[in-house]
């Protein structure tokens, strides 16, 4: 049952993810949505087992009666994309992924949603509970319907964007061996926007870094690129394209700061942001919108972001779901062109980043503990800070929608259970170096005494 986590579906392939289980995963998933007559809209990322799980995946579908539209290798947001139209006179009923995202190459795993919303949580632990418990037997049956998605998503993509035509601003691309360049190379030749792109053919090995835009290391060589040709801005996607950094020579721009602004182009906006985001984007945004904290997870601020009609939503790691002009899904592809509206209309990203409220954090640390016992833990740590601990800074407010985030007078601090694997993230902030040193120290040493 480890493989079915809060948002996906996700192993390592032929071991957990092997033709038995993937075969009767098609096949209860095809079931729960009514089988006979059914459509489901299926890509895959650039991991060299892709086509196979493709494979054992339709065969499960088409043992329960559901037809299968084939997009082939694409983005994750392309799979999105398509449940949204009609394909050869039908429109899926559900759409999958298969993706490993930014884990190692041995790893794979499935989104999935269902009438364009996400399929999460209990609804993946029941199929879970579902699929071990199977005992039908499949045969192999790969037949399958081609559609044209990936083209039909880079017409739509350019006819919306259509204004950035002939931009002139230098700009580079790291693609990293993932699947970004299917859609992103075209649209940018159609623009006649002329970039350079790193890394840009899709390998599943992963040869030349690791495809998370997260981690600092991995945007070495698009600094070293952005330095060599004078490249004003850069752009790094993770393996499936759902998740995006942008830098400028001097700074690297989180997905918090990327929704301050983008939100000053948007009519009273109204953002959804996560609990790891920075206080001076909920600020910030308040000034001139409505900013909205709620729990971190895609499958979550999707939800969010239809329940409360806001205009976009972001976590810290480069997920940027827009609502505005689009269909509510995190889309690396698009957030780069919404980026380059901001660039094409004079947007100083350095100067703008450097007027806002000065504030030290830390990246994610992350505390290794077990699946059982890390929201015990997060339970008991909120217990105690109901009580008063001279050791601690003064608490002026606990937010517990996701974990526990402490607000103290000078910053914050957030202890949240990872919904996808054994460990506690924590992240801090706080108006100078010393709060946050003061913060961390006190906070974690608090969370040891949970443990």
């Amino acid at each position: 049952m480890s493989i079915y986590r809060e948002y996906d579906i996700r192993g390592v392939f032929d071991q957990e993810l092997n033709v038995d289980r993937i075969k009767k995963l098609g096949f209860v998933l095809g079931k729960a949505v009514g089988g006979a007559g059914r459509i489901a809209a299926v890509g895959y990322d650039a991991r060299t087992h892709s086509p196979k799980l493709f494979e054992w995946l339709t065969s499960g579908f088409n043992h329960a009666g559901v037809k299968t539209l084939k997009i082939g290798m694409c983005p994750t947001p392309v799979t999105y994309f398509a449940g949204f139209f009609e394909f050869n006179g039908v429109k899926p009923d559900l759409s999958v992924m298969i993706t490993g995202s930014h884990n190692p190459p041995e790893y794979n795993g499935f989104k999935i949603t269902i009438a364009n919303a996400p399929f999460f949580g209990e609804q993946i632990y029941a199929l879970g509970r579902k699929i071990e418990t199977c005992d039908e037997e499949i045969a192999d049956d790969f037949s399958a319907i081609e559609i044209d998605a990936i083209d039909r998503y880079i017409a739509y993509l350019c006819e919306q964007f259509k204004d950035l035509k002939g931009l002139k601003t230098p700009l580079v691309f790291d693609i990293g061996n993932g699947v970004a360049a299917i859609a992103l190379k075209a649209i940018l030749r159609n623009l006649d926007i002329d970039a350079k792109l790193l890394f840009e053919e899709p390998d599943g090995t992963f040869p030349n870094h690791h495809p998370d835009p997260s981690e600092e290391k991995n945007l070495e060589p698009l600094k070293r690129e952005m330095k060599k040709s004078a490249q004003k801005y850069g752009f790094a996607f993770d393996g499936d394209a759902d998740r995006i950094a942008m830098l400028s020579g001097k700074y690297n721009f989180k997905g918090d700061v990327l929704a301050i602004f983008l939100a000053k182009k948007i009519k009273n906006p109204i953002v959804v942001g996560e609990v790891k985001c920075s206080q001076a984007m909920y600020d910030e945004i308040n000034k001139f919108g409505k900013a909205i904290m709620y729990k971190t997870g895609h499958s979550n601020l999707k939800v969010k972001i239809k329940e409360t009609n806001a205009s976009f939503a972001a976590e810290v790691s480069g997920h940027l779901f827009f609502n505005d002009r689009y269909f509510g899904y995190d889309d690396a592809v698009y957030a780069a062109l919404r980026l380059l509206e901001l660039v094409k209309d004079g947007f100083d990203f350095d100067r703008e980043f450097e007027k806002l409220p000065k504030v030290y954090s830390t990246d994610e640390i992350k505390v290794k503990t077990t699946e059982e016992e890390k929201f015990n833990i997060i339970d008991r740590l909120k217990a105690a800070l109901k009580h008063t601990d001279e050791s601690l800074p003064k608490i002026k407010d606990i937010i517990d929608i996701d974990g526990v985030r402490v607000i103290f007078e000078n910053g914050w601090g957030l202890v949240r259970a990872s919904n996808t694997t054994p460990v506690l993230v924590t992240r801090f902030e706080a108006n100078n170096p010393d709060d946050l040193k003061t913060i961390q120290t006190s906070l974690m040493a608090a969370l040891e005494k949970c443990k």
